[in-house]
């Protein structure tokens, strides 16, 4: 009898045992597929030349999940992670049927859970799941899917997803998002103590959030510190030091540099989760961080925009479209590099170089800057004043605005045009018209970036290169057009030439650059464009509403930050080109006698030159109370001596009883301050050695 139930017994265990592998096996087999690591809902990033992460953008369930490869994790956590969470994690197929036992066995003797026997394969398989497994159903269905993973995955791919999906806090998931979040850094390089922290929050991510319950992170790290130093990762001393660090309390803020460079990026190619940009990130932080610094000088909504290209390659190195984009108060979220705007003087070397091109003049000729009245249109200089005589070259350097629109109806205003579509840009004409003489003068809409490409093709001799801030492409790309050179090698040059002429106000500028200024009508914009043998760059100053910012001009706003901008280059910078022995030898000769005058409508013969060197104001003998006899404080001080000059050949040279005057020699005015009254002798040469001379009493 006893021996039939002993019997019925194995073949009820048997027949159980086999209904029990049956199941399991048709409840394995009825898994759904898990998902490929590709598929998995990662935070979109985008990332600088050097894959160095410039900008995150959260996951479509609002997470901060980001893309990690286990090669770029610190491989201390590697090691902190197993010893800690599955010390024989290559050894079983999913299931650690020896660390479930303990745990069973545990949890007998003491009367309450004292280890889990979860493998970091389980954890994954309820990462994926996103579901808690507090019922024996749920944890009996990740013991499957668990071992389903083992099946489909690498060890290595276990732990790759481990390192993207772990939670850390809030809406932090994955071991980059969280080191980014409470150290500030990427998990390249980990301190031990930082390795624990990483080891120890996905435990209980909300209970122990540095941020909230630092004392249950500490806790918890220095659990992990000791486990460490038993499984022989740390040594005691190691695990020491670490436990004695303190834990941040508060959280980095996710790296948001190139803000609109990078929005651009994400929204021209939505299906990407990673953008690679030619930015450099470490010379964007600086600029970035400079052009904060000096937009707070300027009450708010003044705002900046800056450019940096390296002409050679093609790159765009730097694209700031504001100093900040959260900063409301400037309009910080509108993109100020793609702004239409208009370029006020930035075009007139264009002008320049078109007209050297075509023979109407050489630097050297001659244009008389006087009131001109072109089919109805008048322009004005800047300053309301006019410069007589000058050549090319000067007329240039000072922008002036009358040469410029006599050789721009010389050459062309639609040619102008066509030559800057070469470059790659599409000027914009106001109100749709046909491009008139106004063009010269900042009467066409352009972008910053639009004069970053144009000035691009002036740095390189006149052709135009594609300036790209995508490595790989990231939306619709403009193809250029194939059309020949925005200007001839040689024009290019003497334009470069002239321009590279003007102040460099920064003694450690040992590498001249060429630049050109800008300033729209009604000061609602301020430009400065330039380049050396390898970078180009471009500054823009004012609101983005439009409005005017009176009194700042593109030379008094954003020439200091163009050249602040180079000098922050530092030694990568390149020389500009020198001209070729037959161009040498050209610019040298003595101008031609056709050329003596620009070849422009009403051009006067050299006959009337009118280059009598005078000084114009004050007037031989005056007495001019300029206040030097008062007590000087900020409230009285003294007034500086004011010089007016006309005719002759510039540039200038002052001198005061003899002694010469540190000061700008393309100027017609001198303002010069005496420290005492007393008689001062006043002396002006031109660069043709003509003098004039006058005797004031200042008192």
């Amino acid at each position: 009898m006893i021996r039939w139930w002993t019997s019925a017994a194995v073949a009820g265990v048997l027949l159980l045992s086999l209904w029990g592998a049956v199941k399991v096996h048709s409840d394995f087999k009825s898994l759904p597929s898990p998902p490929q690591i590709a598929d998995l809902s990662l935070s979109t990033v985008v990332l600088d030349r050097n894959d160095e992460l410039l900008r995150a953008f959260a996951s479509q369930d609002d997470k901060w999940r980001l893309p990690v490869e286990l090669k770029s994790v610190d491989p201390l956590y590697l090691k902190m992670l197993l010893a800690f969470e599955d010390k024989r994690f290559f050894e079983h197929n999913g299931i650690d049927v020896r660390a479930l036992l303990r745990s069973v066995l545990q949890s007998i003797r003491h009367g309450r859970l004292v280890s889990g026997g979860s493998t970091l394969t389980m954890q994954v398989a309820r990462l994926l799941d996103e579901t808690p497994t507090k019922t024996l159903s749920r944890k009996y269905e990740q013991f499957l899917k668990a071992a389903q993973l083992e099946t489909v995955y690498s060890k290595e791919e276990i732990l790759q997803i481990y390192a993207l999906r772990a939670p850390f806090g809030g809406n932090i998931e994955g071991i980059r998002a969280a080191s980014l979040t409470w150290f500030g850094k990427e998990p390249t390089r980990l301190t031990p103590a930082e390795t624990a922290l990483l080891v120890a929050l996905p435990q209980s991510p909300e209970t122990r959030r540095p941020d909230r319950y630092s004392d249950n992170a500490v806790r918890a790290r220095n659990r992990v510190l000791d486990r460490a130093v038993a499984a022989g990762v740390l040594s005691k001393e190691e695990a020491a030091s670490a436990a004695a660090e303190p834990v941040r309390t508060k959280r980095y803020a996710m790296p948001l540099y190139a803000a609109h460079e990078s929005r651009h990026a994400r929204f021209g190619s939505p299906e990407r989760n990673v953008h690679r940009l030619t930015i450099d990130r470490k010379l964007q932080v600086a600029l970035e961080k400079m052009a904060r610094q000096k937009i707070g000088t300027y009450p708010a909504p003044v705002s900046m925009a800056i450019m940096v290209a390296d002409h050679q390659r093609g790159n765009v190195l730097v694209s700031i479209g504001a100093p900040d984009l959260l900063d409301t108060s400037r309009v910080g979220h509108v993109d100020m590099t793609r702004a239409i705007r208009s370029p006020g003087s930035t075009l007139k070397p264009f002008i320049y170089g078109l007209a050297f091109e075509e023979g109407v003049g050489v630097p050297e000729s001659l244009i008389v800057d006087q009131p001109t009245n072109i089919g109805g249109y008048q322009p004005t200089n800047f300053d309301q004043a006019y410069q007589g005589t000058v050549t090319l070259r000067e007329a240039l350097q000072l922008s002036l605005n009358t040469p410029a629109v006599q050789l721009l109806e010389a050459v062309g205003p639609a040619r102008l045009i066509s030559r800057l579509k070469r470059a790659g840009i599409r000027p914009e004409m106001m109100g749709g018209t046909k491009p008139g003489l106004a063009i010269g003068l900042g009467g066409v809409g352009l972008s910053l970036k639009d004069l970053t490409q144009a000035y691009a093709a002036l740095a390189r001799g006149g052709k135009p290169v594609s300036l790209s801030v995508c490595r790989k492409a990231c939306g619709s790309v403009e193809p250029m057009p194939k059309s020949g050179s925005v200007l001839s090698g040689k024009a290019a040059w003497l334009v470069g030439d002239i321009l590279s002429e003007l102040p460099q106000y920064q003694a450690e500028m040992k590498t001249r650059l060429a630049y050109k200024t800008g300033t729209a009508y009604g000061y609602r914009d301020a430009w400065a464009v330039g380049y050396d043998g390898r970078y180009v760059v471009a500054v823009w100053l004012g609101r983005p509403d439009g409005s005017p910012v009176p009194g700042e001009t593109g030379s008094s706003a954003a020439v200091p930050v163009l050249l602040d901008v180079f000098q922050k280059l530092g030694p990568s910078r390149v020389p500009l080109p020198k001209a070729s022995e037959s161009l040498m030898l050209q610019s040298n000769a003595a101008v031609p006698a056709a050329l003596q005058f620009a070849r422009i409508q009403g051009r006067p013969s050299a006959l009337t030159v009118a280059s009598n060197l005078r000084i114009t104001f004050p007037p031989d003998g005056a007495e001019l109370d300029l206040g030097l006899s008062r007590p000087q404080d900020s409230e009285n001080a003294s007034l500086p001596l004011i010089v007016k000059v006309s005719g002759g050949k510039r540039p200038y040279a002052f001198l005061v009883n003899g002694t010469p005057l540190h000061a700008s020699g393309f100027e017609t005015q001198l303002a010069w301050k005496p420290e005492s009254p007393g008689f001062a002798n006043i002396t002006v040469l031109d660069a043709r050695g003509q003098s004039a001379r006058l005797t004031v009493q200042l008192r």
